[in-house]
């Protein structure tokens, strides 16, 4: 029995190019590189790793937590820059559903940030160069995470705006991508002849 393995349509090819960048750039603002996750805030950098020492002990998460409950936050500064500048970090209910596109552009619109805030941590400056914050979840859901360096001498912002999950894994449009992709492989395999090799029959 022959098998045959047709090659990748033209229309999956469009869709992977579409859906990789979002795969490798996580949500928005935390990116992987080499195993760990980096936080761009402007054009600076910094490791960010989050804990839930409560229900799992010292394992490492990059953004979405899997528990309710207690989560720290631990952003270590690749760059000594921002240990000269004032950094706040708040945490808001995703009340927009803006999911992993979540901008700076969208955080300025909201109506009333206090009242989606629900966590705050004020300006400072962390000397030893890792910001280090916990909070208590009480509910499931998605969340967006917004740091905001101030610059020392100029009036100057850097800001990082990443959505995160609590209570499991957010996929957002992921399902939706991979299923028209798939339609999009069987349609083309299908015209390309399916499983006998060779284009079906078309009456005229």
């Amino acid at each position: 029995m022959k098998l045959i393995f047709p090659a990748m349509s033209p229309i999956l090819i469009g869709f992977a190019a579409l859906l990789w960048p979002a795969i490798v750039s996580a949500h928005g603002g935390v990116v992987f590189e080499e195993d760990v996750c980096v936080l761009n805030i402007g054009f600076l950098q910094a490791h960010f790793t989050g804990y839930q020492p409560n229900s799992r002990g010292s394992e490492e998460f990059c953004e979405d937590l899997p528990d309710v409950g207690n989560s720290v936050f631990v952003i270590d500064y690749l760059h000594d820059f921002l240990k000269e500048m004032p950094v706040d970090f708040r945490i808001v209910t995703d009340s927009q559903k803006l999911g992993m596109y979540a901008r700076w552009s969208d955080i300025q619109s909201l109506e009333d940030i206090e009242r989606d805030t629900v966590f705050y941590q004020p300006p400072k400056k962390w000397r030893d160069g890792v910001l280090n914050v916990s909070h208590v979840f009480e509910e499931s859901g998605g969340y967006i995470g917004i740091i905001t360096a101030q610059h020392p001498t100029e009036e100057r912002l850097y800001n990082a705006v990443f959505f995160f999950h609590v209570g499991g894994t957010e996929y957002g449009y992921l399902p939706l991508f991979v299923g028209f992709a798939l339609i999009a492989q069987l349609l083309y395999w299908w015209n390309k002849g399916g499983f006998n090799g060779s284009r079906p029959n078309s009456k005229r």
